[in-house]
């Protein structure tokens, strides 16, 4: 039987036909989308923002006060907080065998005073015998060797018996003057050493804020600079001025102290906090710098960057910079952008590089 094959010249036909179809059915590329962004001129300017700092106030005059002698604490009147005043009596130590001491120190005055009286008397009597030629120069020598050796005997027995009677009065501890008591370091019934501390007293009169800052600071902060000091407690702003400030960092903090002067008229609590701001004008050697809001920082790489915009083609790149510090929702740039570079500042983290973008117009 014979089998019908179409025509081989339709053939080139059909693959015309299908090649045509095969081409109508591709996907248009994809175009990426044109992004409004914000844009910020960047520019150096004088740094507008203050620094602050956590501090404590303190009094200007701060006592540890100890025993002179060593012995058993058998009282301490002192309590945490008191206000005590000048030779009022904080602490009592046992002074039995300091009386003791005095006591034995005073007999011994008495007898070494009875042995000068008779060395004197011995004396007087020997000199007229002598001038009467009943004993030799030697003799006489001798009688004024004993004298002078009793009187050395009495001022030793003097000093001692001073000695002894002051250290039965050292088993007081007395406050040095008004002020308050801030710590306490001995209770009753402890054995104390000599110059071990038992109590803190904080002095009335001029008061201190004392605060820590970094080595960095320190050229802003020198004697006679004005702070600006804020209370934590009533929110009022007082002026201090800085009168001290350490030579050396604190071993573990690696900061250094800065002591500044309240006010006389200021009556702060001891102990309470305070928020010390150093003042723009202040800063010496401060220099012109960049500020870029932080809605502006990416990061990438363990690096921070920020999206530069080219007029010329309207795209984007990043551009790597270095931070120093911030302010708020601010931050400063040491490195990396130059005035006049134009950073966006919102959407950065939906850009890429070479990505075309717009500058958004709020509308009006």
């Amino acid at each position: 039987m014979l089998r019908h094959f179409p025509s081989l010249s339709r053939l080139p036909f059909a693959i015309l036909c299908m090649a045509v179809l095969a081409g109508c059915n591709k996907t248009p590329t994809e175009q990426v989308p044109v992004r409004a962004v914000k844009i910020l001129t960047v520019g150096a300017s004088d740094t507008s923002f203050d620094l602050e700092f956590s501090g404590e106030v303190r009094a200007r005059i701060e006592s540890t006060l100890g025993f002179r002698v060593a012995g058993k604490l058998i009282s301490r009147p002192a309590e945490l907080g008191q206000r005590v005043k000048a030779g009022q009596l904080l602490a009592q130590m046992d002074s039995q065998d300091y009386q003791v001491a005095a006591q034995a120190a005073a007999a011994q005055l008495i007898a070494a005073q009875s042995n000068r009286e008779v060395a004197a008397a011995d004396l007087k009597r020997y000199q007229g015998l002598f001038e009467q030629g009943f004993i030799s120069t030697a003799e006489l020598e001798r009688r004024q060797a004993a004298d002078k050796a009793a009187l050395a005997q009495l001022q030793q027995a003097q000093a001692q018996n001073t000695v002894q009677g002051n250290q039965s009065h050292y088993t007081q501890l007395l406050a040095d003057g008004a002020g308050v008591i801030t710590s306490l370091d001995a209770s009753a019934g402890q054995v104390v050493a000599a110059g071990q501390p038992v109590v803190h007293l904080a002095m009335d009169g001029p008061r201190d804020v004392v605060f820590s800052v970094s080595e960095d600071k320190l050229a802003s902060l020198k004697p006679g600079v004005v702070v600006d000091v804020r209370q934590w407690t009533d929110g009022k702003t007082r002026e201090a001025i800085v009168r001290d400030v350490s030579a050396s960092a604190d071993a573990v903090t690696r900061t250094f102290v800065v002591k500044a002067a309240l006010p006389k008229d200021v009556d702060s609590v001891l102990g309470a906090t305070v928020t010390v701001s150093l003042r723009a004008a202040s800063m010496r050697g401060a220099k012109p710098q960049i500020k870029l809001p932080t809605s502006a920082l990416r990061t990438e790489a363990g690096a921070t960057s920020v999206w530069v915009l080219d007029p010329a083609s309207m795209t984007v790149k990043a551009q790597t910079i270095q931070v120093s510090t911030a302010d708020g929702n601010d931050v400063v740039v040491d490195a990396g952008l130059q005035n006049g570079d134009q950073v966006v500042v919102s959407g950065v983290h939906v850009l890429t590089a070479g990505q075309k973008v717009s500058v958004f117009s709020p509308a009006k």
